[in-house]
């Protein structure tokens, strides 16, 4: 199987999907699957550019509405991952996950899924450790805030992956590991990027999060994005012979190393995208402590046994089979595949109940006035660059070079 790994897709599907083409025709090969590691932006029309977390001059309709549309269809299988610039209040309706645009997969705020008999796991968003306790209290239209915090990881998603047993053979997340840079030439990196140094030598540079569950899942691969460069590093982990081989990617732009193809040893296509079922057990069981407010998730709260969930879903995929739901949506208050995917789990729906999560006495400015939330601003740490900047930094590159 080859799959194509792309790093910050920033809405540009029309160029990844013609440079996968063109290496196809070139090398005389056949890509099976694409990867994108987050800032898709997946931008249906004008009105999800308001919940894009990118400076209002910089926010553009790109070319994922044709995708959407159907004008135009994607030439290989996707799934992304979110990551912090994406059109937030879509990817809140796919929050399991789902067909953000046919034959384009969107993973879930967390997800794993089957892609032939490969497992593939990811985690949404970027890590700030100011919200990574709370719940996901955010709700369209956002404002000012929390267009800035709703792509933020949360520990309740981390800790439904934590619960993965079974071996995962591709892992995704936008931000690096912290502490991956031990495994790679990070003295040839800060060459490229002077401005990490600090935060390497500081232990302090990407997620805490990616790195508890780097060390949990061990995966063969992980793929990240987000810091706008490539990187290689090899982690071997305490048990004899489990390596995960990282790549970290660019974005896509002329010159810039956003896309690697690795090949992984599977049986014979075709392939489709199908629900993993132990990841199904996991959303059962821990969907009825789903932290819907500003407050921390009873993470011990959830009192329904796995292996009582795992065969009560076993039972429901024998009657019905893997496959996903693969209605998109079209402007629906619900989105249909999320509603019946919930309706397979016999889950409710939880997505829109937002009493307690828009009312005052629980907005994160109410806990600052409690002291719940110290130090809490809107300073922009260097994981959390918004495009103004790496703009800058890509026109004083383009300046260097005329």
């Amino acid at each position: 199987m080859r799959i194509a790994v792309e790093g910050c897709m920033h809405g540009d599907l029309d160029n990844v999907y013609s440079t996968l083409q063109y290496l196809e025709k070139v090398e005389n090969t056949k890509i099976d699957l694409l990867i994108c590691c987050g800032d898709f932006q997946a931008v249906r029309n004008e009105k999800d550019l308001e919940s894009l977390n990118v400076p209002p001059k910089y926010r553009s309709m790109n070319s994922f509405w044709k995708y959407y549309s159907g004008q135009e269809v994607a030439p290989f299988p996707t799934i992304f991952i979110g990551g912090n610039h994406e059109a937030s209040n879509y990817l809140w309706e796919l929050y399991y996950g789902g067909w953000a645009a046919p034959n384009i997969y969107f993973l879930g705020f967390a997800g794993v899924v089957k892609f032939g008999n490969i497992r593939i796991g990811g985690l949404s968003g970027i890590y700030n450790e100011r919200h990574y306790h709370l719940g996901h209290y955010e709700r369209p239209p956002y404002n000012e805030r929390d267009i800035r915090s709703v792509y933020h990881v949360r520990e309740y998603d981390v800790h439904k992956l934590m619960q993965v047993e079974e071996p995962i053979d591709i892992f995704l997340s936008h931000d690096w590991p912290c502490g991956i840079t031990d495994h790679g030439n990070w003295k040839e990196l800060v060459r490229y990027k002077p401005f990490f140094e600090k935060e390497i030598q500081e232990r302090t540079l990407g997620s805490k999060a990616a790195a508890e569950l780097l060390e949990k899942l061990k995966p063969s691969y992980w793929f990240s994005a987000h810091l706008h460069c490539k990187f290689a590093a090899l982690v071997q982990h305490a048990e004899v012979g489990q390596v995960t081989k990282f790549l970290a990617l660019d974005k896509c732009l002329p010159g810039r190393k956003f896309l690697q193809i690795v090949e992984i040893e599977t049986v014979p296509g075709p392939y489709e995208i199908q629900y993993d079922e132990e990841w199904l057990a996991i959303t059962r069981k821990f969907n009825s402590i789903f932290p819907l407010t500003i407050h921390r998730a009873n993470l011990g709260g959830a009192q329904v046994d796995m292996q009582d969930c795992r065969d009560w879903v076993r039972s429901r995929l024998l009657t019905r089979g893997a496959q996903t739901f693969r209605i998109c949506s079209n402007g629906y208050h619900r989105n249909p595949q999320t509603e019946l995917l919930l309706q397979f789990l016999e889950l409710p729906y939880l997505l829109d109940n937002t009493l307690e999560s828009r009312d005052p006495t629980h907005s994160p400015m109410s806990l600052i006035s409690r002291g719940s939330l110290e130090d809490y601003n809107e300073d922009i740490p260097i994981d959390d660059m918004d495009e103004m900047e790496e703009l800058a930094e890509i026109n004083d590159g383009e300046t260097k070079n005329e």
